[in-house]
């Protein structure tokens, strides 16, 4: 996994090294600036992060930039930073990652892969399909 890139992707000073350190940073939890630096990360704004979080807006726009989410908000925060680091592996670099994130995917029912971003499912299956697209497996 890209366990050092999740640092970047939400702008950490603590190194990420292993799982144990993804969870350890869950229980503390996730702050709100982290979670507007994820969102500029796939250039979205936070009215479109807020449902990916099972969060609404108002949640967010209330919390102080340095207060943190709950557990459950911050391992999706992370598990979402997992992917774009995973994401951005496979296709070089940020913006050819965003353009797949946002195009609706066959292998995905249709559904444009930031739409499933928000159930620890769809995760799993854009996980999948960057495995296979990484692997050159046509699905």
């Amino acid at each position: 996994m890209e366990f050092s890139n999740v640092k970047q992707v939400l702008g950490l000073k603590e190194p990420i090294r292993s799982p144990y350190d993804l969870i350890n940073l869950g229980g503390r939890g996730i702050s709100k600036s982290a979670v507007a630096r994820l969102a500029r990360h796939l250039s979205i704004g936070l009215p479109e992060m807020a449902p990916l979080l099972s969060v609404t807006l108002r949640t967010i726009q209330r919390y102080s930039a340095e207060k943190v989410f709950s557990r459950a908000v911050s391992e999706r925060v992370l598990r979402i930073a997992l992917v774009v680091a995973r994401g951005e592996k496979v296709f070089g670099g940020r913006e050819r990652f965003n353009v797949w994130l946002k195009e609706p995917n066959a292998a995905l029912k249709e559904k444009r892969p930031i739409e499933l971003l928000g159930s620890d499912f769809g995760i799993d299956l854009i996980l999948d399909e960057l495995g296979r697209i990484e692997h050159g497996i046509v699905s």
